[in-house]
């Protein structure tokens, strides 16, 4: 099998401002859109997208209709103290304030409207004994 994409859908009950604080703050352009699902695609990167969609509509299955709950979405950034600053200054909840952690990440986590957490991720070298637990060739610089 090969996988040609790959791309999370977030399910709520309010997908235009769902789509619109995607669009707002973190670059993403709608590619589809409508009443019941939108297709975001990143601005900087054809390769980065993300999909909403009314978690209440017929392609989900009766059992399955709820709001996301329980899900993170990490972004990798060039720049995350700039969009620390950027983000508060936005008013967004900052649930976890930007730090450096040893396993190779400065990041801070915020929140969409719905509550789905955002890991705003900086690699960064890791601790040693973090180090070795990475492969070679995923050792962040």
């Amino acid at each position: 099998m090969k996988i040609t994409s790959f791309y999370p859908v977030i399910q709520t009950a309010d997908v235009a401002a769902t789509a619109a604080f995607y669009q707002r703050h973190f670059g993403f352009k709608a590619l589809f859109s409508s009443d019941w699902y939108w297709h975001l695609q990143s601005a900087d990167d054809a390769d980065v997208n993300l999909a909403v969609l009314d978690y209440r509509h017929e392609t989900i299955p009766v059992g399955s209709r709820a709001p996301v709950a329980g899900t993170i979405l990490n972004f990798e950034v060039e720049d995350v103290d700039t969009l620390y600053a950027r983000l508060q200054q936005a008013g967004l909840p900052i649930r976890l304030a930007l730090r450096d952690e040893p396993f190779g990440q400065r990041h801070f986590i915020t929140a969409d409207p719905n509550g789905v957490l955002i890991d705003i991720i900086k690699p960064i070298p890791p601790s040693p004994e973090f180090a070795a637990q990475y492969d070679p060739q995923a050792m962040p610089d």
